[in-house]
């Protein structure tokens, strides 16, 4: 799946989603600027609020937040054989 997310300069930069998952009921997204998966990474989180009548997402700027949720990921691409690196 391919999104469009804004950067802080008011682009829209085009991800690739790889993954996703929910943790305490926050949903996460595992996307890159490659559709292999080869390129950066981003942790995203769904920061939606009700009346939004689209998914709003925004990188997981916390880094003890970060860490947990891309060692989630860790575990779920490599049940598909994709090794993530930090």
């Amino acid at each position: 799946m391919k999104i469009a997310v804004t950067d802080e300069t008011g682009a829209e930069v085009p991800l690739f989603v790889l993954e996703e998952t929910k943790i305490n009921g926050m949903y996460y997204l595992l996307a890159a600027d490659t559709e292999d998966g080869d390129g950066d990474c981003y942790i995203l989180k769904d920061v939606s609020r009700p009346e939004d009548t689209e998914a709003v997402y925004e990188p997981v700027e916390n880094d003890s937040e970060a860490e947990y949720v891309f060692r989630i990921f860790q575990e779920l691409m490599g049940d598909s054989g994709v090794d993530l690196q930090n």
